[in-house]
């Protein structure tokens, strides 16, 4: 008699120790009874009835689906390649379990398709340069989709586009006229602001003719600075106004001897004419040739 209440007592330890379950901080357990949902248990811990209640485990933490590329054509009938990367996590796992029959495929295919769509609504100019505004478009549709199976859509991010080699020489050429007209106009802005500069200049130096001998002269010290063969001779402005009044006195007076008249006398008050002896001579050595 002993003996058998001996092995009934093991058979009931044994029977006890086989309902111990654990599961781990990011584990839970969706517990059936007799086919029927009895509750999520865990972390932790627990016991369950044997042969009565069936656990199925699930997994809580934020999960990686990588993208396949894949081909579509976006608004303006160019077909290019796009690849993805999607962020979900289980918030309610009994209706992960019973809501959708495998929640990862799910995901995954629910996800391609919407970021295939997406992408087709777009032009190709929105798709390379607001990536943020389709992924977020791409989120909250799959979001919306996986929200009765209690999964959140946590980031969608795609990683690369690929452009056919004959669009990508288009935009190379286009953005190239872009930069040929950006620089096109800030060298006719340029040029527009040195002509003020040069009128105020010319301005100034007429009101002070001293100012133009001065620029001449930096002008020698800037050529003078290399080295070449160049030889300058400067010769001031007074000897072509003389030369000029000259040939006009002559021809005046050519005129007059050709009429028969006297020339007009000049008068002991007129003012002389303007004459500056200086000028500049500035010669370089000659050098080797090479």
């Amino acid at each position: 008699m002993g003996s058998l209440y001996t092995a009934l007592f093991v058979a009931l330890l044994i029977l006890g120790s086989m309902g111990l379950k654990l599961d781990r901080e990011y584990q839970r357990g969706v517990i059936f009874r007799l086919g029927r949902l009895k509750g999520v248990r865990g972390p932790g811990m627990y016991w369950i009835v044997p042969f009565v209640d069936q656990k199925i485990q699930v997994d809580v933490r934020t999960k990686t689906v990588n993208i396949e590329p894949q081909e579509t054509v976006t608004a303006d009938s160019v077909t290019i390649r796009v690849n993805a990367v999607l962020y979900y996590r289980i918030l309610d796992p009994d209706k992960a379990i019973n809501r959708v029959e495998n929640y990862q495929m799910a995901v995954y295919q629910i996800a391609l398709t919407t970021l295939r769509n997406v992408v087709g609504q777009n032009n190709l100019d929105d798709v390379l340069q607001n990536r943020d505004k389709i992924n977020h478009k791409v989120q909250e549709i799959v979001d919306e989709i996986t929200e009765p199976w209690g999964i959140v859509i946590e980031r969608v991010e795609m990683k690369d586009v690929e452009i056919p080699p004959g669009m990508q020489r288009a935009m190379a050429k286009e953005a190239e006229a872009l930069r040929e007209k950006r620089a096109r106009l800030i060298k006719a802005s340029a040029e527009q602001e040195s002509s003020i500069k040069l009128s105020e200049a010319s301005k100034n130096i007429m009101q002070n003719p001293a100012a133009l001998e001065l620029r001449r002269l930096q002008m020698l010290t800037e050529i003078g600075a290399e080295n070449n063969t160049t030889t300058l001779v400067m010769m001031p402005s007074d000897f072509i106004m003389m030369a000029k009044n000259w040939s006009d006195a002559l021809q005046n007076a050519s005129q007059h001897r050709s009429d028969g008249s006297q020339p007009p006398q000049a008068s002991n008050d007129a003012a002389p004419l303007p004459f500056q002896p200086e000028f500049s001579l500035t010669e370089h050595p000659n050098q080797e040739e090479r």
